[in-house]
């Protein structure tokens, strides 16, 4: 990546932000900073050169002096660490995988879950149990957005079901290095029990077969990563390597 396309994509990411943060469309924007959509949608992926003059009005509209929109854009000769977010159900690798990936790209490791945990002082069945799915979602984007904001690159461990949530996982796919790490549901089952978590199986006859139905169900959601690596038949070394190699 050159200067100026970390420059464009660095400013593209925090209009993004700031934008979301106000709540505002790309449509509403535009109409504030006097640009087409068009135009706006390609200034946020990072494509749009823009004049000086449109790129004060596009600060004035957000709220911001145009200095807060490039602080923290990267130097010559320096790109951007990688964001790096792993998806998959539960017992893919996440956890394993993340950590060792994260030494190796010097970035920080971060369970989403946790931090959303954090951030509402609960832990998530409390979280469930007094605000509901809802207001989960909703701290999940906030959470994540912050995240993403950041310019020290990272490796997020997904939550197994924030792919159904299509507005979360459009911000993440727009934003991060995406992979999905696949697994046959026998060794997701397997890696769960062995982390001595028998709770999948208590009570529940059917709870293998369920497994099946929900991996069929979103492995199409997965499977729009930009990476996928097969952990039942990569080992641990080579899924870290093979991840670094791609970023």
């Amino acid at each position: 990546m050159t200067k100026r396309d970390a420059v464009l994509s660095h400013v593209g990411e925090r209009v993004r932000v700031r934008r979301d943060a106000l709540g505002l469309t790309q449509r509403a924007l535009a109409a504030r900073a006097g640009l087409s959509v068009r135009f706006l949608a390609q200034l946020e992926r990072g494509d749009g050169n823009i004049s000086l003059t449109r790129f004060a009005d596009v600060a004035g509209a957000l709220g911001v002096e145009p200095a807060a929109l490039l602080a923290g854009a990267p130097a010559a000769g320096h790109a951007r660490p990688p964001v790096i977010a792993l998806l998959g159900v539960r017992g893919a690798g996440k956890s394993t995988i993340g950590a060792r990936l994260a030494v190796k790209l010097g970035v920080r490791f971060v369970e989403l879950d946790a931090a959303i945990a954090r951030a509402a002082g609960l832990t998530l069945a409390q979280l469930f149990e007094l605000h509901g799915e809802s207001y989960y979602r909703g701290l999940e984007r906030e959470v994540l957005t912050r995240l993403l904001a950041e310019s020290s690159g990272a490796v997020i461990a997904t939550g197994g079901s924030l792919v159904t949530d299509r507005a979360t996982f459009r911000l993440l796919t727009e934003r991060a290095h995406t992979v999905w790490l696949r697994a046959t549901p026998r060794d997701h089952w397997s890696r769960v029990v062995e982390q001595g978590d028998r709770r999948p199986m208590a009570k529940n006859p059917r709870a293998f077969a369920e497994l099946e139905a929900l991996l069929r169900a979103r492995a199409p959601l997965y499977r729009t990563a930009r990476q996928t690596v097969d952990t039942s038949r990569t080992p641990i070394a080579a899924a870290v390597a093979a991840i670094a190699a791609a970023v």
